[in-house]
């Protein structure tokens, strides 16, 4: 499996915001080498499953590439679907609350997505 990042509106080349790498790295993750890059739908047809932040992405996802638009789906879908809101340029605090549900939403993903191991009695 692999996974991979882009945005709509992307700064194509930047790497994360500093309060964004500030707050990845206290909670053990280093951003350095990320590198953003805009969304295709090339991008698209190389994924089985597109994850989105806010549920205006997943629109503008499909309105660019309405035949994967069986593949996109909100990334918190687990957590209630309301979306997570893009931290860019705002307060540490409002980074630390993102981190929170981007956290507890890849958890959600992770166990939905690992096959299920039947246990064995002796």
């Amino acid at each position: 499996m692999s996974v991979s990042s882009a945005g709509l509106a992307a700064l194509v080349g930047h790497g994360a915001d500093e309060t964004a790498k500030a707050v990845a790295k206290a909670h053990g993750l280093d951003l350095d080498g990320h590198v953003a890059r805009r969304f295709t739908r090339e991008l698209g047809l190389n994924h089985d499953l597109i994850l989105t932040m806010e549920p205006r992405h997943r629109r503008e996802i499909i309105k660019v590439a309405p035949d994967l638009s069986g593949r996109v789906m909100l990334f918190d879908q687990w957590l209630g679907g309301k979306g997570i809101a893009d931290p860019y340029g705002k307060s540490r605090q409002f980074h630390e609350e993102a981190f929170s549900l981007i956290e507890a939403a890849g958890t959600a993903w992770a166990e939905k997505l690992t096959p299920s191991r039947k246990r064995v009695s002796a």
